[in-house]
């Protein structure tokens, strides 16, 4: 019986620590005039990030996916299936924008890539032109809020 309840305890544990981490409130941008609150879908797993915005054929206007990786480095996305033009901001580890890619959508097999130019630890898509629009360049901070 004592054992069930370590089983059942761990379980328990891991499950809620696998859903705190999908469990934001938003990702705000401090482009230094005025947070811009984003609303997104995490990305944490291959599965997820591999899929990505495919087939998407609208976003809100201050929704986004906001991607997680492991590890830090030269990150590298493309549009195969994607329908709609974004904005692809790349995000380091202390949650500076490092780069942002105006990307295009690509429906044939030969696709641009879209590389950070610096090391990035998260990456945060949204519509085509939302920086412009909202005046969010290199520097700015990324700041999460967990519920």
């Amino acid at each position: 019986m004592k054992k069930f309840f370590v089983i059942f305890f761990i379980n328990f544990l891991l499950i809620f620590l696998i859903g705190c981490t999908k469990n934001f409130d938003g990702i705000y941008i401090d482009n230094g005039k005025k947070l811009i609150k984003i609303n997104v879908e995490i990305a944490d797993d291959n599965e997820e990030r591999m899929k990505g915005l495919m087939f998407r054929e609208k976003l809100d206007d201050n929704a986004g996916m906001f991607f997680i990786f492991e590890n830090e480095g030269y990150l590298t996305f493309w549009m195969k299936n994607t329908l709609i033009p974004l904005d692809i901001i790349f995000i380091d580890k202390s949650f500076d924008i490092v780069d942002i890619k105006n990307a295009v959508p690509c429906l044939e097999d030969s696709c641009t890539l879209y590389t950070s130019t610096k090391p990035s630890k998260y990456v945060l898509e949204v519509n085509g032109n939302f920086t412009t629009k909202n005046n969010i360049k290199i520097g700015d901070k990324i700041i999460t809020n967990r519920k």
